[in-house]
């Protein structure tokens, strides 16, 4: 009766568990920002900011918006639905069995059929960014207080047009009410970009040749990285549904899902194919791969972001100066608002050393290599969905505190609106500005970006590994720093 009664509980557990999962709090990068903004580190306690101390200035890093797929991707679902008809066509010559095919799989075709452009910001994606910008506004009216000059709140963005258009609705919210235009009383405002051919700061992973030459040298590697996952999901999905599914159907099927959640609401067709622990598994997959391209896998992904880094810094010294020289309100820069995508802020959040674990940033500042994220069902701060979901964002406020304090000047760290730890500064969201920029800063600012992305310039190409774990887990680099965009598209 006893192991009867552990097993009925075991199960009502799962059931339980199984019943609270939302999909759409698991789909790494494509997650919406409503979804999982609140989401937060239960066991840290932010920083209670000290009577006396007053925001001067704020930088915001944010990712665009909710963004419907791209061209070649709504191709790839076009795809998917031409071969499951293939796969239904060949069942009912052949007389097998039906029964267990998901009964949308008979009529279904991709909802972005016969569209001829992609890669836009979403209706929703729209909504986040407005919303987004009337949150900081309300957050910090005393920031937000001056006349607007674009010298007062200089917005900056990629030349992307979902970038773009994210900061368009941002700065609509942000300044909503404040304006004569029609019955929300807008505003005009200005919205400038660097060319891609030149955009260092926000299109750094673009402008550097040695990532690119890295990026195109791993896409391989990767996929073997993650070719047991789906040969396992894609065996377990074959035998529930006693459908012939290739592992190429099981990615197509994921993505889906993960397009289907976010951007329709739609939880029943693709989503509901997998289980619980299969979903884990597959948005383990794509956070790994975010990791290795993008993360702590390799110190290049974040120390070509150094030019980034500087400027967010140069405009807190420039606040401080002001503030020092006591100049007239509406003279000086009091914010510094830009929009771009997760391979900016992604990066961003590793030179602040945010989602560590354990002594991770110790092992950084020594230059050694991290181990990957945890696999499932083991936890793990590293996942796409909070890290950079769309409308991911990272704030840095800059406080002026009374001269009886520890420090003069505070930055105040905010990842989607919260504060966030920084291992760097003793695992505290309210820092030093001299020690967030001796500790945290000033480390990375050794490596130079034109050195990081021209080099081995001279050097001659390595022959190729022979040894199959080198190719999978190496990272080649390349030559030259071409800063003309490359074919794939940012996310």
């Amino acid at each position: 009766m006893a192991v009867i009664l552990l097993l009925f509980l075991a199960l009502f557990s799962n059931s339980k568990a199984d019943g609270d999962f939302d999909v759409r709090r698991h789909l790494s990068t494509v997650t919406r920002y409503g979804a999982v903004k609140d989401i937060v580190d239960n066991s840290f306690i932010p920083s209670d900011i000290p009577d006396g101390c007053s925001p001067i200035h704020l930088n915001l890093v944010a990712r665009h918006g909710t963004r419907s797929p791209t061209k070649k991707r709504m191709r790839e679902l076009e795809n998917l639905a031409s071969h499951i008809k293939e796969l239904i066509k060949d069942a009912k010559e052949r007389d097998l069995s039906l029964q267990n095919v998901p009964a949308w799989f008979h009529k279904w075709e991709s909802p972005w059929k016969g569209k001829l452009k992609g890669g836009e910001l979403d209706i929703k994606g729209e909504e986040e960014m407005y919303q987004l910008g009337i949150s900081v506004r309300e957050r910090f009216p005393d920031l937000f207080n001056e006349e607007y000059h674009p010298d007062v709140y200089p917005i900056k963005t990629t030349q992307v047009p979902r970038a773009s258009a994210s900061a368009v609705a941002f700065g609509m919210g942000l300044f909503s009410g404040k304006g004569s235009l029609g019955p929300g009383r807008h505003r005009a405002f200005a919205v400038t970009s660097e060319s891609r051919a030149s955009d260092t700061i926000l299109r750094f992973f673009d402008c550097c040749q040695t990532y690119k030459n890295v990026r195109k040298n791993q896409e391989p590697a990767f996929d073997k990285l993650k070719e047991p996952i789906l040969t396992e999901i894609t065996s377990s999905l074959a035998k529930r549904y006693e459908f012939n599914f290739t592992r190429q159907d099981i990615s197509s099927l994921w993505f889906l899902c993960k397009q289907e959640a976010s951007l329709l609401d739609t939880t029943d067709q693709a989503c509901s194919l997998f289980s619980p622990a299969e979903v884990a598994l597959l948005e383990w997959m794509d956070d790994l791969q975010m990791f290795i391209v993008k993360g702590y896998g390799k110190s290049l992904n974040y120390r070509m972001g150094v030019p980034l880094l500087k400027d967010v810094v140069q405009s807190m010294d420039e606040a401080i100066k002001a503030r020092e020289g006591n100049q007239v309100p509406g003279s000086y820069e009091k914010a510094r608002l830009r929009f771009a995508h997760a391979e900016t802020v992604v990066p961003f959040s590793c030179l602040l050393g945010l989602f560590l674990e354990g002594s991770d940033f110790e092992r950084i500042q020594r230059e050694e290599p991290l181990d990957y994220p945890l696999k499932p069902p083991q936890k793990r701060k590293w996942r796409g969905s909070t890290v950079a979901p769309f409308a991911g964002n990272n704030m840095l406020v800059l406080y002026s505190c009374p001269a009886n304090s520890s420090s003069k000047y505070f930055v105040h760290v905010l990842h989607n609106e919260h504060p966030i730890p920084m291992p760097g500064c003793g695992g505290t969201d309210f820092c030093p500005f001299q020690v967030f920029k001796d500790k945290i800063v000033q480390p990375h600012l050794k490596h130079d970006y034109d050195t990081l992305c021209n080099a081995n310039l001279d050097q001659p190409k390595p022959k190729p590994e022979t040894s199959k774990v080198p190719q999978l887990f190496r990272w080649l680099f390349g030559w030259g720093n071409d800063c003309t965009p490359s074919h794939r598209v940012e996310l």
